[in-house]
């Protein structure tokens, strides 16, 4: 299928890499705009980025999505048969959600309708859960709303960190896209509405990090060191 992605972290990379080592035609790669980082606050490009150019993909970087009908009208004369969506960081307006025949799918890093929202792996490990996973969805307008295609169960290890979570549903996330979009195809893809019985995972804050040995218990401390683990980390004071 003809194939646009829409992605920016090391977790669509991974999503992008599966697509394209499954040798489907990818027709344009979204992603955001360069970011300052690190000491010197040069701009550098996101990892799925450098991903399409290794791979001489067409690469867009639109700074928004919303009422930009330069972007609808170059996403339609692209002519996708199904977006892909992972990590995007935009909500796609329905004028875009609208244009592929197949409709935009999404890979989520959990099992919906747990953990809707921006930081469902972190606060999976924040919360103590012993299993999450990745789930891949039809979009619609709502965040993290649309009817669920495949999920795919992960058990989390007793010390597993957030970012070693991370790099694993990456991984499976690449593995299911690839699995839905075969299903979609053969049109034997099955679509499921999600329940009311949601939660949502709402993007973290610093002043979450600090550790209060008072009110927190042992197991809450270590969740919580190994939920910001590698973000940004639990902290305390000594002698304070």
């Amino acid at each position: 299928m003809n194939i646009l992605f829409m992605g920016t972290p090391d977790f669509a990379k991974e999503s992008l890499k599966a697509i394209y080592e499954a040798r489907h035609n990818i027709i344009g790669v979204v992603t955001n705009i360069d970011k300052p980082q690190g000491r010197g606050m040069k701009l550098q490009p996101s990892e799925v980025k450098k991903y399409a150019i290794e791979k001489g993909l067409k690469i867009y970087q639109p700074e928004k999505v919303k009422k930009n009908e330069h972007l609808i009208e170059e996403i339609k004369e692209l002519k996708p048969d199904v977006i892909c969506v992972v990590a995007y960081g935009k909500l796609l307006p329905k004028e875009i959600l609208e244009i592929p025949p197949y409709g935009c799918i999404n890979v989520h890093g959990s099992l919906l309708p747990k953990y809707r929202g921006a930081a469902p792996i972190q606060w999976a490990v924040l919360n103590g859960d012993k299993v999450t996973g990745v789930t891949t969805m039809y979009m619609d307008v709502g965040m993290d709303t649309g009817d669920i295609i495949l999920k795919e169960e992960v058990e989390i290890g007793e010390n597993e960190t957030t970012g070693e979570l991370w790099d694993r549903l990456a991984k499976k996330g690449g593995e299911l896209l690839v699995k839905t979009l075969e299903q979609i195809e053969n049109k034997t893809a099955p679509r499921e509405k999600q329940g009311e019985d949601f939660s949502i995972a709402p993007m973290l804050s610093k002043d979450m990090a600090k550790i209060d040995w008072e009110k927190q218990t042992a197991q809450e401390i270590k969740n919580l060191v190994r939920g910001l683990n590698p973000i940004m980390g639990a902290y305390t004071y000594l002698k304070r």
